[in-house]
C-alpha cells in the first residue's frame, strides 16, 4: 500500500520562515487573530484525518473504481469513500476557508492551501468531490443572488451538499464558444435546460444527498460564440424554499467515463432533459462567473500534482533506502549486507531529488500565491488587493502547467526508482503515474495555460505584470549580490530573469508579424518562466538556511543540498527552452498538414 506522511516540517518552514505568514496575516482584519499556534494544530490534525482516513483507501477507489446503476442513474463510490466524506464533514474541514456568515472558519487561504496538498497526496480521488465544492461555494459567493446564498452556501459550506461545474460537451471542450446546451426561459423565474455534457468530475455520487451543478447553457436570445453563453444553477433535488430536498430534477448519469487514472472519481457523462435551473449572475455573462470557480479548478489541479509529486517521492526514498542492488561505484557501503541500498547510485540520487526539488520548489510557490489570494479578498488598502490579484493572475497559468509537468515527471522518476516494482500494481507508484497525466490535461490543457500566460497575462499588457514580479526579483539580487556565500544561487537567478525579459521582448516583436509565433513558443516560454519563479524562492530557500546551519537542525543542510541540485541539475533546462522558443513557427508549419 506504501505510506503517506505529511511533511509539516517543510510546511512549517515555508509558512513561518521563508513567508512569515503571521506577519504577513496581522495586515487582514479577518485574520488578524491567526498566530502560527493555530495555523500549525490545523496542519497537524490535517495531516492525521489524511494519512489515517484517506490514505489507506487510495489503492481501494483505484482498484474498484465507481459503479453506476443505469436503472436509477445513481453511483455508488469506493469502499469507505462515502464513510471518510462523512467523517470529513463532522471534523468540519469542508468549512475551513469558507465566510462565517454561511458557517464558515474563516481561515486563510494559505492554511488551506497546505491542507489541500495533504488532501490531494492521500487521495486525489476522492478530495475531487468536496474540492469542486468549494469552487461552486466560491462561485456563489461571488456572483450569486442574496437569495441563493441564503439557501445554498450554508449547504455547501457544511458540506451537507457538494458542487460541480458542466463545461464540456462532446464537440467542445476548451473552446466553450461552440457550446449547444439551452435554456428556455420559464414564467416564475426559473429556465429549462436541456444538453448533454462529458467529463463531468463527480457529476453523480452518494456522498452528500444533494449535487449542486453549475451548467454553462445559451438562452434564446444569446449571440454566438463565448458572448452567449449564460450560467445556471441546476441541483439534483430541487431544494423546497426552507432548505429540505424537493423533487428529483431531470438531470442523470448515463456514463461513467472509463479512464487511465482517478478511478474512485466518477468521471460522468451527463444528461439534463428540461431539468429546472436558475440563472447565475447576469445572462450571457456565464463565463466571466465560472471563471472564479475555473481558476480555484486551475489552483486546485496545481495542487494535485503538488501532492502525487510528494507522495511518490516518499515511497520512492523508503524503497531506495531498502532495496538492494549492485555495490557503490566508489566503494562498499554496506558491508554487512550483500549488496548496497540503491540510494548510493548517483543516478537514483538524480531521481529522488527531482522529485523533491520539485515537491519543495512547489510547496514554496504555491503558498507565495495563496497569500496572495488572501490579500486580494481581504486586504483593506484598495491598491494592495489590486496588485495581490494581478500577482494571482501571471501565476495561475504556472501554477496549473509548471507543477503538473513537474509533478508527472516526479511521478515518473519515482516509479523508475522501483524497477520492475513500480510498473506492477503491489508498490502504489504507478498509480500516481496515471493519476498525475490527467492534471496535465483537464482544466484547461497545459498548451492552452501557455498561451494564456504568453498571449494573454504578458503580452497583452506588454509584459507589466511580469514585470512587477521582476522587480521582486530584481530586489532579492540586489540585496544579496554582494554576499559571496550567495553568488551560487544569485547569479544564475540574475542571469535567468535577464534572459526572460529578452525572450519576451523578441517573441512580442515577432508576434506583430505572425501571431503563429506566440503559439510556436508558448509552452517552452512557461516553463522558462516557471524555472525563474522556483529559482527565486529556492534562492530565498537557501538564504535562510544557510543563515542556519549551525543550528544543528539538519534540515536546513537538506534543504541547501536540495537548493543546490536544483540550480545545478535542474534550472540547465531553460537554456534548451530558450532555444526552442526562439526557433519560432516555421519548423512547426512549414510541412503541409496533408504531408504528415
Amino acid at each position: 500500500m506504501g505510506q503517506y506522511t505529511a511533511p509539516l516540517r517543510d510546511m512549517r518552514f515555508v509558512l513561518h520562515e521563508l513567508l512569515d505568514v503571521t506577519a504577513e496575516l496581522k495586515a487582514l482584519p479577518a485574520h488578524a487573530e491567526v498566530d502560527a499556534a493555530i495555523i500549525n494544530q490545523v496542519l497537524e490534525e490535517g495531516a492525521k484525518f489524511t494519512s489515517k482516513v484517506l490514505f489507506p483507501l487510495n489503492q481501494v477507489g483505484d482498484r474498484e473504481g465507481c459503479r453506476l446503476d443505469l436503472t436509477a442513474h445513481e453511483v455508488a463510490t469506493p469502499t469507505g469513500f462515502k464513510e471518510a466524506y462523512r467523517q470529513f464533514v463532522e471534523a468540519g474541514w469542508p468549512a475551513l476557508v469558507c465566510d462565517p456568515q454561511f458557517g464558515g472558519q474563516g481561515l486563510p487561504i494559505v492554511v488551506h492551501n497546505c491542507f489541500s496538498e495533504m488532501l490531494n497526496a492521500s487521495n486525489q480521488a476522492w478530495y475531487m468531490y468536496p474540492g469542486l465544492s468549494h469552487g461552486a461555494y466560491e462561485c456563489l459567493h461571488e456572483h450569486g443572488t442574496p437569495e441563493q446564498k441564503a439557501l445554498y452556501l450554508p449547504k455547501l459550506v457544511s458540506g451537507q451538499w457538494t458542487g460541480t461545474m458542466f463545461l464540456t460537451e462532446a464537440h467542445c471542450g476548451t473552446d466553450l464558444g461552440l457550446l449547444r446546451a439551452k435554456a428556455a426561459p420559464q414564467s416564475d423565474g426559473s429556465c429549462k435546460i436541456t444538453g448533454g455534457k462529458i467529463f463531468i468530475s463527480a457529476g453523480e455520487h452518494d456522498m452528500a444527498e444533494n449535487i449542486l451543478h453549475l451548467v454553462l447553457a445559451r438562452l434564446p436570445d444569446a449571440p454566438s460564440g463565448t458572448k452567449g453563453i449564460s450560467l445556471f444553477i441546476v441541483p439534483k433535488f430541487i431544494p423546497n424554499a426552507d432548505g429540505t430536498l424537493g423533487a428529483r430534477n431531470t438531470i442523470h448519469c448515463d456514463a461513467i467515463e472509463d479512464k487511465m487514472g482517478i478511478h474512485g472519481n466518477s468521471t460522468c457523462q451527463m444528461s439534463l432533459d428540461e431539468a429546472t435551473g436558475w440563472l447565475i449572475g447576469q445572462p450571457h455573462k456565464g463565463l466571466n462567473a465560472m471563471f472564479v470557480m475555473m481558476n480555484a479548478a486551475r489552483l486546485g489541479v496545481g495542487m494535485q500534482s503538488l501532492g502525487l509529486t510528494e507522495v511518490a517521492y516518499q515511497n520512492a526514498l523508503a524503497y531506495a533506502r531498502e532495496r538492494l542492488q549492485m555495490r557503490s561505484l566508489s566503494g562498499i557501503k554496506a558491508p554487512d549486507q550483500p549488496a548496497d541500498p540503491i540510494i548510493v547510485h548517483p543516478d537514483v540520487r538524480r531521481m529522488l531529488l527531482t522529485a523533491k526539488a520539485y515537491a519543495e520548489g512547489g510547496r514554496a510557490f504555491s503558498s507565495f500565491v495563496a497569500l496572495h489570494i488572501d490579500r486580494e479578498l481581504n486586504h483593506p488598502d484598495e491598491a494592495v488587493r489590486k496588485e495581490a490579484g494581478e500577482m494571482v493572475t501571471l501565476l495561475t497559468p504556472i501554477i496549473k502547467a509548471f507543477m503538473t509537468d513537474n509533478g508527472w515527471i516526479a511521478t515518473s522518476e519515482a516509479m523508475q526508482v522501483h524497477g520492475g516494482h513500480g510498473y506492477i500494481t503491489g508498490t502504489g507508484i504507478e498509480q500516481y503515474v496515471r493519476d498525475a497525466r490527467i492534471n496535465m490535461i483537464y482544466e484547461g490543457t497545459n498548451t492552452v495555460q501557455s498561451l494564456d500566460l504568453l498571449g494573454r497575462k504578458i503580452l497583452m499588457d506588454n509584459g507589466a505584470k511580469l514585470k512587477k514580479f521582476g522587480a521582486l526579483v530584481q530586489a532579492f539580487v540586489e540585496e544579496n549580490g554582494t554576499d559571496e556565500a550567495m553568488s551560487e544561487f544569485v547569479t544564475p537567478l540574475a542571469d535567468l530573469g535577464d534572459k526572460v525579459t529578452k525572450l519576451t521582448m523578441e517573441i512580442g516583436m515577432k508576434a506583430f508579424q505572425n501571431p503563429d509565433e506566440v503559439g510556436a513558443a508558448a509552452v517552452p516560454y512557461l516553463r522558462v518562466v516557471g524555472h525563474l519563479v522556483y529559482s527565486y524562492f529556492f534562492a530565498r530557500m537557501a538564504k535562510i538556511a544557510l543563515g542556519k546551519l549551525d543550528s544543528g537542525d539538519n534540515f536546513y543542510k537538506a534543504k541547501l543540498a536540495t537548493t543546490r541540485f536544483y540550480f545545478a541539475r535542474l534550472l540547465p533546462e531553460t537554456a534548451m527552452l530558450i532555444r526552442q522558443a526562439r526557433s519560432g513557427a516555421k519548423p512547426l508549419l512549414d510541412l503541409e498538414a496533408e504531408l504528415f
